[in-house]
């Protein structure tokens, strides 16, 4: 079993669960309402360590900042 890590250091190419998401109800309701759940599968296209960290999540694609993607604890699959 994999262990949990900020999503912001998967790498592209790889699938895991959102497990939790560290912050304010702010942040929570707004990652909720862009299909960012716990217990939902994603998928990072695009993480080359600078820049947004683009993710395939529910057939859409999202770019997130650097330091909310650090704020979304995701396990490996």
């Amino acid at each position: 079993m994999s262990k949990k890590m900020p999503l912001g250091f998967l790498e592209a190419g790889k699938n895991a669960t959102i497990c939790k998401v560290l912050g304010g109800n702010g942040l929570r309701t707004k990652l909720g309402e862009m299909g960012f759940a716990l217990g939902t599968s994603i998928q990072t296209v695009r993480n080359d360590g600078t820049g947004p960290v683009v993710i395939s999540v529910m057939d859409s694609r999202v770019a997130l900042g650097r330091g909310m993607a650090q704020k979304i604890l995701v396990q490996e699959m």
